[in-house]
């Protein structure tokens, strides 16, 4: 009779776990999709103007991931503020940096490195979320999850429907790539609130991206082979008052990028002291 009693406990809890795991995968996506595009687009409808403080740790590693003397700490004073893009209606993101400080001491001339793109990258990746742009993404449902902070998010899967092929842009000595076809990633969403709580990406190469004239003929090399990029981005909830709002910011980004033959680079920023101005007026009558 024991046995008998602990094979239908057995099975009871194996129907159970059956049960569970029919439920997660029972999740309506495209309601989830709608419910999460309209909770980003109600971000950019009020987004307008924001200061916080950033601090950006670039380091080189070597294949043993050793750190490279190369590394360093910048801190600034970052301005972020959006406007209505002529072209696509979308409400896009630029920043003002203001260097504060170099691995804790007052910056000196030429330490603002020649890589940092001045627009905020991590503040604007949510825009792929919006109704309008999530058709231009296969999603799919991956399961349920933790978000790398303890809180239980919803994972889902994503990828670029373009077939075109890569693009890169240099900008000085540095470039960036575009390659919808090599690109995917996750969204790791609250399960009760429908807010992002994280976006990982990742870009496989390998990518032979052909230098300028000039790095080319300095070099002795036409191309460099990017092997691989991997982003994460983990988001926060802040509080501003007058007016009360919750508005949902980016609370650090991580960069891995490896280059053949070269040591690999990994950037962090961190988002802190986040504070929020608004414009208002009124009509006076004479």
């Amino acid at each position: 009779m024991s046995r008998l009693r602990a094979a239908a406990l057995v099975a009871t809890m194996l129907a159970a776990a059956l049960t569970a795991r029919a439920g997660e995968s029972a999740v309506d996506l495209p309601g989830l999709l709608a419910r999460v595009g309209e909770r980003v687009q109600a971000f950019y409808d009020r987004a307008q103007s924001i200061v916080c403080a950033e601090t950006i740790s670039f380091e080189f590693l070597d294949t043993n991931l050793i750190r490279d003397p190369r590394s360093r700490r910048l801190q600034y004073d970052l301005r972020m503020s959006w406007e209505k893009s002529d072209e696509s209606g979308d409400m896009e993101g630029t920043a003002l940096r203001t260097l504060k400080a170099v691995n804790g001491r007052p910056p000196k001339s030429g330490d603002e490195p020649q890589c940092l793109d001045p627009k905020p990258t991590a503040v604007d990746t949510l825009t792929f979320l919006l109704p309008r742009h999530q058709k231009e993404y296969t999603f799919s449902y991956k399961g349920i999850g933790k978000a790398g902070d303890g809180r239980t998010a919803v994972m889902i899967d994503y990828a670029p429907v373009s077939r075109e092929k890569p693009k890169y842009v240099w900008t000085e000595s540095c470039f960036s790539v575009d390659a919808p076809t090599r690109t995917r990633g996750r969204v790791w969403i609250d399960r009760f609130g429908g807010d992002v709580l994280r976006v990982d990406e990742t870009m496989n190469g390998p990518l032979d991206v052909e230098l300028p004239k000039k790095e080319q003929r300095q070099s002795g090399r036409q191309y460099v082979t990017l092997d691989r990029s991997d982003t994460t981005i983990r988001y926060k909830t802040v509080t501003f008052t007058e007016p009360n709002e919750i508005v949902l910011l980016p609370d650090e980004y991580e960069s891995m990028v490896t280059v053949r033959g070269q040591p690999r680079q990994r950037t962090s920023h961190k988002y802190t002291a986040y504070q929020r101005f608004v414009t208002s007026g009124r009509i006076v009558q004479p």
